[in-house]
C-alpha cells in the first residue's frame, strides 16, 4: 500500500511551537484553508457559514484574508491557537482524515463553489487522505526474484517510478545521462530558471514540503527538493549516473528487451523485462539551423546549456525567443549585462500572480508544518483553482462571432483582462503595447506568468526586436529587416524537439520495426500516453498526449501513471506473464478520441501554430481530457485492453 506514510502524517503532524510562535504564524494564515483544517479538526461547521464563509476565489489570487470581516478572522486565528495548544499539550486528538467525501466538501465550502463529486478520490489521494493501493495479493511471489525492470530517467517521473518499484519489492535498475538526479531542474541552470507552477502543487503527494521558501520556487531550491525525496525514497541508491541508453530491441523468443548502454564511453549489453521510458519532452534543445552559425566568433549556447563560463555581466546580449525561458532569463540579466537584445518571433499573453514573486513567511511555513491538514487543504485548494477547471473555458464555440481574437465568450473575458493588465503596465510605451499584445486567443499558446516581463522590457538598456531572426554573423544577429545586431553573446531560448519522443533511442519491437518507424519523426501516438503495440513490456512516464496544456502540475499525469504501470508489473510478476502490450483496435479508439477531443480545443483553432502541434496540425503533446479523467482511465488496468502472452509467444490471450 503506497501512500500510508504519507496519511500517517497528516493525522499526526506534532505541535511543538510556542503560544507566541504560533500566534504570529496565524496571522500569516490563509483564511480559507485555515477554516478548512479547523473544521475538520473540531468537527464544527460553523467554520465555512455564516460570517465565516468565504469570499469565492479567484485561480490566481490566494485570497488570503478569504473576504472576512476583521472580527471574524481575529476570532477564526484565536480557535485555531486555542486548537494548536491544545494539540500540543495533549488535551485534543487530532481527528483522523476526513474521507473522500467530507474532504471534498469541506474544500467546496472554502472555495465557495462546488468541486465536483467524481473529484473525491483523486483528491483524497493528492491531500495524502487517501492511500493509492498497489499491493500483491498475497505477499510479494517468489517469482519476483527474476524479473528486472529499467528505468531510464532520474527526473521527477523517474523518481516516482522507481519509489513504486522499489516499495514492491521489484528489482529495477535506473540509469540517467546525468550526474545526478533532477532531469529538467539539473538541466536548465539558467539565471532566473524556476517553475510557473505553485511549489506545493509542483511537489509529489507522498513528499510534501513544508518549508518551500517561495510560492514559486526557483531551480535551485526545486532541484534540492528533488533530491532530498531521491535520498529519502533510497532511489538515488539504485541510479546509474552518466548512463545513456542507446538502444533496445525486443528479443520475443525470451521475452527481454537487450539494452545498449553507453557509461564512460563504453558500450555494454544489458537484458530486462520490462523497459520504462521516464524521459519526459523537454530534453533535447532545439536550435533552428540559422544561416551563418558557423561563422560566429563569440559564444553562443541554448539555455537549456547554460555555459556558465561565460560572463555576461557588462556584455551585449541577445535572447533569442520569448517564451517561458526567455520570460525569465532576460529579467535575470536585466540591470547586470550592458545591454539585452530580445528577438521575438510571436508575442506572448503573459498574466499578473500576486503569488508570483512571493516569499513564504516563517509564519506560513510553521502552519504548513505544524498545523495538521493545512499543508493538505492547501495543496487541494490550489489543485483545484489551477488545474482542471480552467479546460471546460478552452472549448471552442463555433457559434462565437469573433474567432480571430478569441474561441468563446469567456476567453473573450480573460482576453480583455489579459489585455488590460498589459497595457495598463505598459501605458507609457505606446510602442510596447502594440508588440505585445498577442493577435491569438488566450491559452492558444502556453500561458506565461509576468516574471516582471513587461516592467523588463521598458528599461532603456533592454531592447525588444519584434523582426523575426533571419540568420547569424560573426559578431551578432541578423533580422529579416536586414538589421545587423551586434553582441558579445548569442542565448537560444528557442525550446525543444517535444515531438521527437524517447529521441534519439532506437527502440525496436517485436515485429523489427523502430518507434521511430511507426511513429514517423512527430507524430507519437500511445494507449493512454503509456504503451504502444507491438513493443510489449515497454512502458512510458510522460509520453504522448499527457501534458496538461491547461494548468496545474506536470507530477499529477506522472503518479497516475506510475502508479498504473506498476500495478501493470505486479499483475505481470503474479501470473508469471511472458509479455504484454496493448490492443491494436483499443489504442486506436483511444487514440481517435484524442483527437475527436482535440477537434473542440483551443490548440486546433484554425490557423493556430504552438509548440504542441507537429508537423501535420495534430496535438500530441497536451492531453484534451481533464486529470481526473486521467486520474480514472488509470486509476485500474483494464487487462482485456491488452494483448498478452501468457507463457510464451505462441500462447497469447488478446482480452
Amino acid at each position: 500500500m503506497l501512500n500510508a506514510e504519507v496519511t500517517a502524517l497528516r493525522a499526526s503532524q506534532p505541535v511543538i511551537a510556542g503560544d507566541d510562535e504560533l500566534r504570529d504564524a496565524l496571522e500569516d494564515a490563509n483564511l480559507p484553508t485555515l477554516l478548512a483544517a479547523l473544521a475538520h479538526l473540531t468537527g464544527e461547521d460553523k467554520w465555512l457559514h455564516g460570517e465565516f464563509q468565504p469570499t469565492r476565489s479567484a485561480p490566481l489570487d490566494d485570497n488570503d484574508s478569504g473576504g472576512l470581516s476583521p472580527a471574524a478572522q481575529r476570532e477564526a486565528r484565536t480557535a485555531a491557537l486555542n486548537v494548536l495548544t491544545e494539540v500540543r499539550d495533549g488535551q485534543r486528538q487530532i481527528p483522523a482524515p476526513p474521507t473522500p467525501d467530507e474532504a471534498l466538501r469541506l474544500l467546496s465550502l472554502s472555495l465557495r463553489e462546488t468541486v465536483p463529486d467524481d473529484y473525491a478520490t483523486t483528491m483524497a489521494q493528492e491531500a495524502g487522505f487517501q492511500a493509492r493501493d498497489i499491493r500483491w495479493r498475497d505477499g510479494r511471489p517468489s517469482s519476483a526474484e527474476s524479473f528486472r525492470a529499467l528505468v531510464i530517467g532520474a527526473g521527477l517521473a523517474g523518481i516516482a517510478m522507481a519509489r513504486n518499484l522499489a516499495q514492491l519489492g521489484i528489482e529495477y535498475e535506473q540509469v540517467d545521462k546525468h550526474a545526478d538526479v533532477g532531469g529538467v531542474w539539473w538541466e536548465n541552470t539558467y539565471p532566473g530558471a524556476g517553475v510557473d507552477t505553485p511549489s506545493h502543487l509542483y511537489s509529489y503527494s507522498f513528499a510534501p514540503n513544508p518549508q518551500w521558501s517561495r510560492y514559486y520556487a526557483k531551480q535551485p531550491e526545486i532541484l534540492a527538493y528533488i533530491r532530498d525525496v531521491a535520498d529519502d525514497t533510497g532511489v538515488r541508491n539504485n541510479c546509474r549516473f552518466g548512463c545513456e541508453v542507446i538502444s533496445a530491441h525486443w528479443d520475443a523468443q525470451d521475452a527481454m528487451w537487450d539494452v545498449v548502454l553507453r557509461e564512460n564511453g563504453t558500450e555494454s549489453h544489458e537484458r530486462y523485462n520490462a523497459v520504462i521510458s521516464c524521459v519526459g519532452i523537454l530534453n533535447q534543445p532545439s536550435v533552428p539551423p540559422y544561416e551563418g552559425m558557423d561563422d560566429l566568433r563569440i559564444p553562443a549556447f541554448h539555455s537549456a546549456r547554460w555555459d556558465h563560463s561565460v560572463d555576461h555581466v557588462g556584455k551585449r546580449v541577445a535572447v533569442i525567443g520569448t517564451g517561458a525561458s526567455a520570460m525569465q532569463i532576460v529579467p535575470a540579466l536585466a540591470g547586470t549585462a550592458a545591454d539585452v537584445f530580445v528577438f521575438q518571433r510571436t508575442p506572448q499573453w503573459v498574466v499578473p500572480s500576486s503569488n508570483y514573486h512571493r516569499d513564504l513567511t516563517r509564519g506560513s511555513q510553521t502552519l504548513m508544518s505544524q498545523m495538521p491538514y493545512y499543508a493538505a487543504f492547501y495543496r487541494l485548494r490550489l489543485t483545484w483553482l489551477l488545474q482542471d477547471k480552467l479546460l471546460s473555458t478552452l472549448h471552442r464555440d463555433p457559434q462565437w462571432p469573433h474567432q480571430d481574437r478569441s474561441i468563446n465568450a469567456r476567453n473573450d473575458r480573460i482576453r480583455e483582462a489579459f489585455t488590460q493588465h498589459i497595457t495598463t503596465q505598459l501605458d507609457a510605451h505606446p510602442d510596447l503595447i502594440a508588440q505585445t499584445v498577442p493577435a491569438y486567443p488566450p491559452y492558444l499558446k502556453r500561458i506565461l506568468m509576468d516574471n516582471n516581463w513587461l516592467q523588463t522590457i521598458q528599461r532603456p538598456d533592454v531592447h525588444l526586436v519584434s523582426n523575426a531572426v533571419s540568420a547569424l554573423y560573426q559578431d551578432g544577429v541578423i533580422t529579416d529587416d536586414g538589421a545587423r545586431h551586434r553582441v558579445d553573446l548569442v542565448v537560444f531560448a528557442t525550446g525543444f524537439h517535444s515531438h521527437r519522443m524517447l529521441w534519439p533511442m532506437d527502440i525496436v519491437g517485436a515485429r523489427g520495426r523502430s518507434l521511430r518507424d511507426v511513429w514517423g519523426d512527430d507524430n507519437a501516438s500511445a494507449y493512454l500516453g503509456i504503451g504502444v503495440p507491438e513493443f510489449p513490456n515497454l512502458f512510458m512516464v510522460g509520453g504522448p498526449h499527457t501534458a496538461i496544456g491547461h494548468g496545474g502540475s506536470a507530477i499529477y499525469p506522472a503518479e497516475c501513471a506510475a502508479a498504473y504501470i506498476a500495478q501493470i508489473l505486479v499483475r505481470m510478476i503474479e501470473e508469471q506473464w511472458w509479455s504484454i502490450e496493448p490492443r491494436a483496435d483499443i489504442t486506436e479508439q483511444y487514440n481517435a478520441e484524442v483527437d475527436r477531443e482535440h477537434e473542440s480545443l483551443i490548440w486546433t483553432h484554425p490557423g493556430a501554430t504552438n509548440w504542441y502541434r507537429n508537423s501535420s496540425g495534430r496535438v500530441t503533446i497536451n492531453t484534451p481530457f481533464r486529470g481526473v479523467d486521467y486520474w480514472r482511465m488509470t486509476e485500474r488496468p483494464r487487462f482485456e485492453d491488452y494483448v498478452i502472452a501468457k507463457s510464451s509467444a505462441k500462447d497469447v490471450d488478446h482480452g
